[in-house]
C-alpha cells in the first residue's frame, strides 16, 4: 500500500511540476508544528499551494508559543496551521491588533485535550477515573504525570493546574517528554506491558484511536481560571479542565493582503476528527512520513478537497481528481 502510494505521489508530482510554475503566487512560509495532525495539515496545504497555485512554500518547524511570538515580532511565518486558540492567551490580542487573521476551524469538530489513564487501568481501579482517586493512590499510576514538551501551550496550562491541585505534593511527579513522539511512545509502551500510565493527551490522534484511554475527571471548566493558567505570569492558578478547543488556521495580516487567493484556499482546508484520525492511523500503521500521509489523504478524499480549490487550481490538479 505504501509503495503504491509513493509511486502515485511521484507520478502526480512529476506531471504537475510544469503547470505549477504558471501561477504568480510568491514565497510562502507555513508552520510545521511538532505534532502529527498539524504536520499533516501543513503537508496537505503545502502540496495544494505548490501544485495548484504555484507557490514557493517554506515549511518552518515550530510549536505554538514560538510561532505566535515570531509572528508578533517579525510578521512571519505567514501561515500558522492548527493553532489551539483556547490554550494560547496571546492569540486574541494578536487578532485584535490585526497582526493575525483567523481563516477557518481547521479541525471542524474542535480539539479535545485532557488528562487520561489507559482503559485497562480504569477497569482494574475505577477510583482512578477521578483526580482525587489518583492523588489518594499515586502508586497505581506509577507516581508519574506524563506531560507535553516545553514550548507547547499545554506545558504552561498543565503546570499551573498541577500546582493549583497540589498533585506533586500527593506523590505524582511531573515528567515532561522531549517531543510529541516520545509522549505517544510512552502510551504505546504502557499498553504493551499493561503498565500504569497517567498524563496529558489530545484528539484527534492515531494514539487515542489505537489505545483506548479514559479521561480523568479533574475539575469543572472555569473560563477565567483557564485563561490565567495559560499564562506564565498567572499568580494564583486555579483548577480548570480544558474546554473543547477551537483549532484554527490563521495568517498574518500582511499575508492576507498579499495573497488573497491563497487565503481563500486556506479558508476551505478543514478536516473532521474522523478524517484526521483515519489518516493518522494509516500513517502510523505504514510508518509513513507526513508528506506520504498527505498524499494518502489527497488520493483517498478527493471528494472532500476538490471543493477547496479554485477552478484554475482544479485544472492543474486534474490528475489527482480523476
Amino acid at each position: 500500500m505504501k509503495l503504491n502510494l509513493l509511486g502515485t505521489a511521484a507520478v502526480v508530482t512529476a506531471g504537475l511540476v510544469g503547470t505549477s510554475a504558471m501561477a504568480d503566487c510568491g514565497e510562502v512560509s507555513i508552520t510545521e508544528m511538532d505534532w502529527a495532525s498539524s504536520a499533516v495539515v501543513t503537508s496537505v496545504a503545502a502540496f495544494l499551494m505548490e501544485q495548484g497555485y504555484g507557490c514557493d512554500v517554506q515549511k518552518v518547524p515550530s510549536s505554538t508559543v514560538p510561532a505566535l511570538t515570531s509572528l508578533a515580532e517579525t510578521g512571519e511565518p505567514d501561515i500558522l496551521t492548527e493553532v489551539w486558540a483556547n490554550s494560547t492567551p496571546a492569540y486574541e490580542g494578536l487578532l485584535a491588533e490585526g497582526k493575525l487573521v483567523e481563516l477557518t476551524h481547521v479541525l471542524s469538530d474542535g480539539g479535545i485535550e485532557g488528562w487520561w489513564i489507559p482503559e485497562y487501568l480504569a477497569e482494574a481501579h475505577p477510583e482512578l477515573k477521578t483526580l482525587e482517586g489518583i492523588m489518594a493512590n499515586p502508586e497505581l499510576v506509577g507516581g508519574k504525570f506524563h506531560d507535553c514538551p516545553t514550548g507547547w501551550a499545554c506545558d504552561i496550562i498543565n503546570g499551573n493546574n498541577l500546582k493549583a491541585l497540589s498533585v506533586e505534593a500527593a506523590g505524582v511527579e511531573r515528567f515532561q517528554h522531549g517531543s510529541g513522539e516520545t509522549l505517544a511512545t510512552a502510551i504505546a509502551a504502557a499498553y504493551a506491558d499493561k503498565a500504569p500510565w497517567f498524563g496529558y493527551y489530545w484528539a484527534p490522534t492515531s494514539v487515542l484511536g489505537k489505545y483506548p484511554m479514559v479521561q480523568v475527571e479533574v475539575a469543572a471548566y472555569d473560563a477565567d481560571a483557564h485563561t490565567c493558567n495559560g499564562s506564565v505570569d498567572c499568580e494564583a492558578p486555579k483548577a480548570s479542565s480544558y474546554p473543547t478547543a477551537k483549532v484554527v488556521t490563521a495568517v498574518s495580516g500582511a499575508f492576507m493582503e498579499r495573497e488573497p487567493e491563497i487565503a481563500e484556499l486556506l479558508k476551505n482546508v478543514s478536516f473532521t476528527n474522523a478524517q484526521m484520525g483515519e489518516v493518522l492511523a494509516w500513517q502510523d500503521d505504514n510508518n509513513a512520513s507526513y508528506d506520504e500521509a498527505a498524499v494518502y489523504f489527497l488520493t483517498s478524499y478527493t471528494d472532500v478537497w476538490a471543493d477547496w480549490l479554485s477552478d484554475e487550481a482544479k485544472g492543474k490538479l486534474a490528475a489527482l481528481l480523476k
